[in-house]
């Protein structure tokens, strides 16, 4: 597969690149040296970025180390140009603000169907799952869980295809049995293409895991606004997704 390589160097980590695109749409990918490699031998590898349809990307590196960025179309036919730039100063960390202070979070869009689609590992389904979809919904909202939503002889792909789409949030529990599952990983780049895409705001949940763990399976992750079983309830959790979504203090 061809792809336009651009060097960052050695970065210091905190830093913002920006990717200008011109022509189609591509794949934008952010790695260190360790995944570039594998990603040039076609090899798995992690990334920051994803499918992007819009023009500038902005991407920020997790961590210091030597850092590149990749442009391709996914092996389609079409042209895209691509030049990339450091952004002066750093983006200010989210870690333990209420989800209600960021701005980017509170949206009042008509159009989708679901307040929120949950993408889960069975084995979560009893400890976090099933308590967080019953609290969102007794809140009010509209919950796109496969127990609620699914029936004898559905799709399954077709529906998470759907559920994806029409959903304003994405709640993703992370988990070690989260890594390991192919229907979680689909899920998961659905989620994250729409959330690069600006469609739709992801909302990682951990849960008995550390962060080096979420570093690993994926440093884009574990930027993002998180919530932790560890530290907080389930019914705290979804108190404070519900305030989001409706906009209001809630109690459940």
């Amino acid at each position: 597969m061809k792809f336009v390589k651009h060097d960052l160097g050695q970065r210091s980590g905190g830093e913002i690149v920006e990717v200008i695109l011109k022509g189609n749409a591509a794949n934008v990918r952010l790695m260190d040296s360790s995944n570039f490699q594998y990603f040039r031998s076609g090899r798995r590898h992690q990334y920051i970025g994803g499918h992007a349809k819009r023009s500038p990307v902005r991407l920020q590196i997790p961590r210091p180390g030597h850092w590149y960025v990749t442009v391709d179309l996914g092996g389609y036919k079409g042209e895209v140009s691509s030049n990339v730039r450091m952004l002066p100063g750093k983006l200010r960390p989210l870690v333990d603000r209420p989800l209600s202070t960021v701005p980017s979070l509170v949206r009042t869009e008509n159009n989708m169907q679901y307040d929120v689609f949950i993408s889960y590992a069975s084995e979560d389904k009893q400890d976090v799952v099933t308590p967080l979809a019953e609290a969102l919904r007794a809140g009010g909202l509209s919950v796109w869980y496969d127990e609620f939503e699914l029936r004898i002889g559905d799709s399954l792909r077709r529906n998470i295809d759907r559920g994806i789409a029409v959903s304003r949030f994405g709640i993703v529990v992370l988990s070690k049995a989260f890594f390991g599952k192919g229907w979680t990983n689909y899920e998961l780049d659905g989620l994250v293409t729409k959330s690069v895409d600006g469609e739709q705001d992801l909302l990682p949940i951990w849960h008995s895991i550390t962060k080096d763990e979420v570093v690993s399976y994926s440093p884009s992750l574990a930027d993002k606004l998180a919530r932790n079983t560890t530290m907080q309830t389930v019914e705290e959790i979804a108190e404070e997704i519900i305030e989001v979504v409706l906009g209001e203090p809630v109690e459940i």
